[in-house]
């Protein structure tokens, strides 16, 4: 049986219940995670004022970390209210120490400075947190916290102000979150993301920053005490768990989202005003919590209908073989499947126009869709049913022609965030993978696992008819089909299931039986 990944939070304690250490333990709880806590001071406050706040001495901080070094290693550490600088100076050198046993040690920083029912919580300066953020990977302020640590008081973008954090501190990931801005009605979050630095990635295969934003409609409660706290240990549970940062950035705002919606009947009710804590539910489940993505390239087609359908009148895909050759493609096409992808790598130009003319003319004796891999403007120049194209290529590809041709539309995604922005955009059919590792391609980091899958399909509309079809790929057997199948999932795309089969044809068979 798996263990549960452990994370440290270290923070205050708040006697009201609301936010810092109990609010960490409530949402690493409700995401299935053990926690583990170093209490840095006990506050006294409650829904309308905040009274003092009391320091634990380094002695007892040491003494918390040497028993729980022990036995309870963390793969996080989140990071909450520090009181004093005394506490910065120790902490700084303890994730040192720690990063010297645990190789792959991830530490995210919620920099509280200020209550938000006012009155502040410690008295530190930038060159005093200047150290301790060097060691950070992840940091979650709010605008007016990343307004302070930017030294920056005028009107700067959440854009400008996650890029000016990780210029002048090195952090790899750095989301400015939205709760606090001025928009009345929706909640933007903003991530800005050094791809090579983040240490779970571990192999530092671009140098190349990105961007990510969320966003949902505004909801003003009385419930929202801990929030903040909530959303930066929701990152390190996410985080721990495995996922990359796109995805515990948006399974994060989906987790504070759906908190958030399930107190507006209690805020409701109050007629006065009233600060009561944040409401940790469970694992992010509903698409209706989950945020817009806000990207370049929805932005660019928004306006886009969607691509025309799979015309199934009621059926489903089911076995998707992937192939490369047009001797494969001769072998499949009388065998009665459903759909084809045509998957040609390393052909000069002129052999490989012939390889996918002669591919669509061979399919139209059939009834069998015919998807040519990446290749979109050689898909409509003759005439192919579809075009399925990878998410990093999406940019590169003009979407606005490929939808005027009429031709058909097939986006890969890998995980919750790729997944709601792939769906954005309408097209023919959604691929999700590597549901298990595979030979065919490295999907370091991305391997999604049965779990993820069917967390993946409820991000669809409730609506039946307005659901997109989605393919299941990567290093799916026929001992694997049942349980991938079991998930809900349209189609079960295979690539070496068949190609290494020992009798491709009796594979076939016997997948199409496991389907139907």
């Amino acid at each position: 049986m798996k263990s549960k990944p452990i994370i440290w939070t270290i923070s205050g304690s708040d006697c009201s219940g609301g936010a810092g250490i109990a609010a960490d333990i409530k949402t690493g709880h409700a995401l299935g995670i053990e926690v583990c806590h170093l209490i840095t001071a006990n506050t006294v406050q409650n829904s309308a004022k905040l009274l003092s706040v009391n320091p634990v001495s380094i002695d007892i901080l040491q003494q918390q970390f040497e028993v729980l070094i022990e036995d309870k290693t963390p793969s996080v550490i989140k990071i909450g209210l520090l009181a004093n600088v005394e506490q910065v100076v120790w902490l700084t050198q303890l994730i040192r120490k720690i990063q010297l046993k645990v190789l792959d040690l991830i530490v995210v920083y919620d920099p509280v400075g200020q209550a938000s029912v006012g009155g502040h919580f410690n008295s530190l300066t930038l060159a005093e947190l200047k150290p301790l953020l060097k060691e950070v990977d992840i940091l979650t302020p709010n605008v007016g916290e990343a307004q302070t640590l930017a030294q920056n008081n005028n009107n700067a973008s959440q854009v400008e102000l996650a890029q000016a954090l990780y210029q002048a501190y090195g952090i790899n990931a750095v989301i400015v979150k939205g709760g606090h801005s001025d928009d009345p009605k929706q909640c933007l979050d903003y991530c800005y993301h050094q791809l090579n630095q983040i240490k779970q990635d571990n192999q530092d295969r671009t140098h190349e920053a990105i961007s990510y934003q969320l966003s949902s409609a505004r909801i003003n409660s009385h419930y929202s005490h801990g929030g903040g706290c909530s959303f930066a240990t929701a990152m390190a549970s996410f985080l721990a768990l495995g996922y990359l940062v796109r995805d515990a950035f948006t399974l994060s705002k989906a987790f504070i989202y759906q908190g958030l919606q399930a107190s507006v009947s209690h805020s409701a009710a109050k007629q006065h005003q009233y600060y009561g804590a944040f409401e940790q539910l469970h694992w992010p489940n509903q698409a209706g919590d989950f945020p817009q993505v806000i990207d370049e390239l929805s932005q660019q087609y928004q306006q886009l209908s969607a691509f025309n359908s799979l015309e199934l009148d009621g059926k489903k895909l089911g076995l998707y073989p992937v192939i490369d050759s047009i001797a494969w493609l001769k072998r499949l096409l009388p065998l009665g499947l459903e759909i084809i992808q045509l998957r040609v790598k390393n052909l000069a130009d002129e052999e490989l126009e012939q390889v996918i003319a002669e591919a669509v003319e061979l399919a139209k004796d059939y009834n069998t869709r015919l998807f040519i891999n990446d290749y979109w403007q050689l898909a409509i120049k003759y005439g192919a049913y579809g075009v399925h194209i990878g998410q990093e290529d999406l940019t590169e590809a003009d979407l606005q022609h490929i939808h005027q041709s009429g031709i058909r539309l097939g986006i890969s995604t890998h995980g919750c965030y790729e997944f709601l922005l792939a769906q954005q955009l309408q097209p023919s059919y959604l691929a999700i993978g590597a549901i298990f590792p595979t030979t065919t391609k490295d999907m370091t980091g991305q391997i999604q696992g049965i779990d993820n899958l069917a967390q993946v399909l409820n991000l669809r509309p409730k609506q039946v008819e307005q659901q997109i079809p989605v393919v299941a790929i990567g290093g799916i057997n026929l001992s694997r089909a049942t349980q991938v199948l079991a998930t809900g999932v349209e189609s079960i795309a295979v690539v070496t299931a068949i190609t290494q089969a020992k009798n491709p044809e009796q594979a076939i068979a016997d997948f199409m039986k496991e389907i139907s």
